[in-house]
C-alpha cells in the first residue's frame, strides 16, 4: 500500500474542538489499494475530527455508488451505498490497531493515515449479495436470466391431489369439529 498525503490527517497543528474534512473517493483510490472487487466508485466522504486534550473522536459519514457485477447475471451496475462509522483515537506507548473501534497511536505521532479505515468502511457497507435492480423489477433482459428460467423447476398443478385426502385424517378432523 502506497502512502498518500491526501489521506494523512496532521492533528498536532489543530486546535481543540471539531474539524471537518471532505474527501472524494474515485477509482484511483481503489487502484492504489489493489482492490479488484469493485470496477469503479464515486463516493463522498465527510470526516469530523473532534480533538480533545487526551484523545480524538473521528466520525466518518459517506454516500455514493460502487460499480459491481451482479451475482446472478454478471452485469455491471452502480450499487448505492451509504453509512457512518466512529473511531476513537487514544495515545499510548506504541501503535495498536487490534480493536476496530479504538486506535492507539504512540505519543510521538503527529499525523495519522486514514486510508485503510476509509477502505474498510466502504467494503463493509457493500451488501454480501449484490443483485442488479433490473433483476428485482424484471426489466433486465439477459441470456443468463433466460437460461435460469428455463432450468428452474416447473410447478405442476395438482388440484386432484389436493382434493383427495386420507380417510383416516378426515375422521380425526371430524373429532375436532364434533363437540
Amino acid at each position: 500500500m502506497k502512502l498518500n498525503n491526501e489521506y494523512l490527517i496532521p492533528f498536532t497543528g489543530l486546535k481543540l474542538g471539531k474539524h471537518q474534512f471532505a474527501f472524494e473517493i474515485k477509482n484511483d483510490f481503489l487502484k492504489s489499494l489493489d482492490c479488484e472487487e469493485f470496477n469503479d466508485c464515486n463516493i463522498s466522504l465527510n470526516l469530523t475530527l473532534d480533538k480533545k486534550s487526551t484523545l480524538m473522536e473521528l466520525e466518518f459519514s459517506f454516500s455514493g455508488t460502487v460499480n459491481v457485477p451482479c451475482d446472478l447475471t454478471m452485469e455491471d451496475f452502480d450499487l448505492p451505498i451509504k453509512g457512518e462509522n466512529k473511531l476513537l483515537v487514544k495515545f499510548g506507548d506504541e501503535y495498536n490497531d487490534d480493536d476496530d473501534q479504538i486506535l492507539i497511536l504512540p505519543h510521538s505521532a503527529f499525523e495519522m493515515d486514514i486510508k485503510q479505515y476509509v477502505y474498510e468502511i466502504i467494503v463493509l457497507s457493500v451488501p454480501f449479495k449484490r443483485i442488479h435492480p433490473g433483476v428485482k423489477d424484471g426489466t433486465l433482459k439477459s441470456e443468463i436470466l433466460d437460461k435460469l428460467k428455463e432450468l428452474s423447476p416447473k410447478k405442476e398443478k395438482t388440484k386432484e391431489k389436493d382434493q383427495e385426502t386420507d380417510p383416516m385424517w378426515d375422521k380425526l378432523k371430524k373429532l375436532l369439529t364434533d363437540k
